[in-house]
């Protein structure tokens, strides 16, 4: 069943979750609950796009608490300090030549929860997170990626 799957957080992202949860329980419910007042307010609610909009604003926020709810119920928090600098696993931060434009990229490997592409927090479960975990230094790596296979080489294992 999907609600039992083990979340993979750094400390860091479980409190990003729980500040998340905090913020839409206490003051944006509270704005949305003004909003909808505030429509009620303007008579016939059958009519009302704005009613519409707070009510449908908030049927999404709740179902967006409830979401991070069974996340935080089931995180698994990663003890960074347990982390092996010697191969690449969960919480490392993997610097990689990029063999193929003779570049240097840095990913950070994090459970799918806290992946975000664009600075560099990459799944272990997408093809290069995958493809890089259990790996050392020097070891040369070849991602499946649907343009083909990109060849990466560790350069630099850390926490």
């Amino acid at each position: 069943m999907e609600d039992k799957k083990e979340i993979l957080l750094t400390q860091e992202g479980y409190q990003k979750l729980e500040d998340e949860v905090e913020l839409l329980k206490t003051v944006r419910r509270r704005e949305v609950a003004d909003r909808i007042k505030v429509a009620i307010s303007f008579g016939d609610i059958s009519e009302n796009a704005e009613y519409d909009e707070a009510k449908n604003e908030q049927a999404q926020m709740e179902e967006r608490i409830l979401k991070l709810e069974n996340m935080i119920r089931n995180a698994v928090i990663i003890d960074e300090s347990k982390i092996d600098i010697n191969v690449v696993t969960i919480g490392s931060i993997v610097k990689v030549n990029d063999m193929e434009f003779d570049e240097e990229v840095e990913y950070t490997i994090v459970g799918s929860a806290e992946a975000d592409p664009y600075e560099g927090r990459i799944s272990n479960e997408s093809p290069v997170g995958r493809a890089l975990l259990d790996k050392i230094v020097g070891q040369v790596v070849d991602v499946h990626v649907p343009d083909g296979v990109v060849k990466f080489k560790i350069l630099e294992i850390r926490r």
